[in-house]
């Protein structure tokens, strides 16, 4: 079986189309076409369904998706391991937050280029929770709390937060004293969500309940700021409503166990170099410059 028309069908199925995905690889659409065509003829079965908007897996092909997948990333690992430790080659494919992955996390990615030269970098930036295994990634920069035990993951820096409200809420409604007391409260949220709090070493857990909700971190800060509610939200984020007086922080006495920043990947017994090598350059940006992680938190 030839891996460059396996490396063409998993390509087709992550960009969604054999027309992305003949641009991603730099070659026509025809090439594209005749690699998939060899393989269906190899297999002896039909991988895609193709219609005038496209082509969609069949259920053939979306069985042979993960393994194809995973056979394609134990060869780059295989030649990996006989280039010199800085050769790195290839294409590492990182989801990254779009909240602040384009002004934050992209200088970091442009170093790992030019430490690179031959190395390939493919950043997809979004808000939206990435599978890495069915979409095709290497790896995936996240902030905050870990959700996927599935998941491999190494933290390269941390993220303070704390309770905040606007003093007019305060005025309003009350200031919660224990984790408890959030239930009664208007909580500004991201969805569906737990927060935590420290009790000396023990962790509570509550399910606050609100009806202003968004997306991104700075929103809730400024809902916070009218008077919306309460927000449980990184330092980056608040530190200057609080210099100003626009929030307060809450529960002090409840600190909030810190969040971190992550390199995430899928579960393999052989970590590919260029993961580890990104995963270094984060710490050693971080170790070099500690205001970054509170920088990333202002998205």
């Amino acid at each position: 079986m030839d891996i460059e028309e396996l490396r063409t069908f998993v390509e087709v199925v992550h960009a969604g189309g054999i027309s992305p995905a003949a641009h991603r690889l730099g070659v026509s659409k025809s090439i594209v076409s005749r690699r998939l065509a060899r393989l269906e003829a190899e297999l002896g079965v039909q991988l895609f369904a193709r219609t005038t908007r496209g082509a969609s897996l069949t259920e053939a092909g979306a069985a042979f998706r993960e393994h194809a997948a995973k056979a394609c990333a134990e060869i780059d690992v295989a030649r990996e391991m006989i280039l010199p430790a800085d050769d790195l080659r290839g294409r590492l494919r990182i989801a990254a937050p779009l909240s602040f992955g384009p002004t934050h996390f992209a200088p970091v990615l442009a170093r790992m280029a030019q430490r690179h030269p031959r190395l390939s970098i493919h950043a997809s930036y979004s808000d939206r929770f990435v599978d890495l295994i069915a979409e095709g990634f290497d790896c995936a920069i996240r902030v905050g709390y870990l959700q996927k035990p599935n998941l491999l993951a190494r933290r390269v820096g941390p993220i303070h937060g704390k309770l905040v409200a606007s003093p007019g809420y305060i005025a309003a409604h009350g200031s919660p004293e224990t984790p408890q007391d959030i239930l009664a409260h208007e909580a500004l949220m991201k969805g569906t969500e737990t927060w935590q709090f420290m009790d000396g070493k023990e962790i509570i857990s509550v399910n606050p309940h609100g009806r202003f909700k968004a997306d991104d971190a700075s929103a809730l800060a400024s809902a916070a700021v009218a008077g919306l509610g309460i927000a449980w939200l990184p330092d980056g984020v608040t530190d200057e409503h609080v210099a100003s007086g626009a929030l307060v922080p809450l529960m002090t006495r409840y600190p909030l166990p810190p969040a971190g920043i992550y390199v995430v990947r899928p579960p393999s017994p052989h970590p590919a170099r260029k993961v580890w090598a990104l995963t270094e350059l984060l710490i050693e940006c971080f170790e070099q410059a500690p205001e970054l992680a509170k920088m990333l938190a202002k998205a």
